[in-house]
Formats: structure tokens, C-alpha cells, sequence
């Protein structure tokens, strides 16, 4: 019928000075701390320019301004390579289209023919 947990029961020690207190009460013995070693496996990033940079006696505003705009640029001209790519890629589309309608209409010949009809050379 009673389903309470059954208590422990009071323990008293006796301490070295010849006190006595109960054992709830003395302090934890002192665990050092775990150490945890993590190994995160990433490559290091490049600093080869700043080193160079900074070797040379170059301050620390164009060291800064090499971090920054270094990336910048990078993506800046990767955008302006994709639109000359795009760009390219729409001049085909179009000379084959262009190739192909007039193929279709009558080709070459039929422009050199109607240029001699007109007295145009």
C-alpha cells in the first residue's frame, strides 16, 4: 500500500579534530575536471600574402585591405566571367539560328542570285 522509497539512514562520522557531524554534510571530494580533446580536421587558412606582406614592411591597412578586398575581387571577377560566359553562350544561340533560317529560306545562292537580278555586286 505505501509505495515511498524507504529513507537511508542517517550516518555520523566523526571528524579527525574529534567532532562529529553527519555525512550529508561533508563536502564532495574535489574531482579535477575532464579534459575533452577535440580534433576538428580543417586545413588552415592561407596566409601567405599577409606573411609576404608584412615580411616585406608593409602595414598592418594593407594587410587588412588585402583580407578584404582579396575575396571581393575574387567574386567580383567570378561574376564578370559567368556574364561574358552567358553572353558568349547567347551569340552561338543566335548565329546558328541566323545560320539556320536563312539555310531554310533558300541559302547562299539565292542571296547571290538576287543581288546579280539588281545590278548589285
Amino acid at each position: 500500500m505505501n509505495n515511498l522509497p524507504i529513507p537511508e539512514p542517517v550516518r555520523v562520522v566523526q571528524l579527525p579534530d574529534g567532532t562529529y557531524t553527519y555525512a550529508d554534510h561533508l563536502p564532495a571530494p574535489q574531482v579535477p575536471p575532464q579534459q575533452i580533446v577535440q580534433h576538428i580536421h580543417h586545413a588552415p587558412p592561407d596566409r601567405t600574402v599577409q606573411r609576404v606582406a608584412l615580411g616585406s614592411g608593409v602595414g598592418a591597412g594593407a594587410v587588412a585591405a588585402g583580407v578584404y578586398f582579396g575575396p571581393l575581387l575574387v567574386g567580383a571577377l567570378t561574376a564578370i566571367a559567368a556574364n561574358l560566359a552567358l553572353l558568349a553562350f547567347l551569340a552561338v544561340a543566335l548565329a546558328w539560328g541566323v545560320v539556320t533560317v536563312v539555310k531554310s529560306v533558300g541559302g547562299t545562292q539565292e542571296a547571290a542570285k538576287s543581288l546579280t537580278k539588281t545590278g548589285r555586286r
